[in-house]
């Protein structure tokens, strides 16, 4: 399956359906963009990140607005807002296995694992 992401918004309890994305490859300190992506109405991408084939080994980060979306929904954020862009860097040891890596976000919090 090789790389996938989902996002829940948990404060109003859904996916994060138009949320957008950007992964990057990461290589010591610099960063290179992969691709942008928005979200669909699952809070997921419509199709891997990468799939087996393509995804190497190495580290890569992936970078939520968290802002932009909650705006989007119509919540009154503070300026500045407290999350603005979510980045996760993570490490890719096996590309055979597959990484999925979601998020469950708010204005105020998120968690993130290695999913299945």
């Amino acid at each position: 399956m090789g790389l996938s992401t989902h996002v829940l918004d948990t404060m109003n309890g859904c996916p994060a359906a138009g949320m957008a994305v950007e992964l990057f490859s990461i290589d010591g300190h610099s960063a290179t963009l992969v691709k942008s992506l928005t979200l669909n109405h699952d809070g997921r991408t419509d199709a891997p990140l990468f799939d087996n084939s393509t995804l190497k080994i190495g580290t890569y980060r992936l970078t939520f607005d968290v802002a932009a979306y909650f705006k989007a929904r119509g919540v009154e954020l503070p300026e500045p807002n407290f999350l603005g862009k979510v980045s996760l860097d993570f490490g890719v040891a096996n590309p055979a296995q597959h990484y999925h890596v979601p998020l469950l976000v708010s204005p105020w919090s998120y968690s993130t694992y290695r999913g299945s």
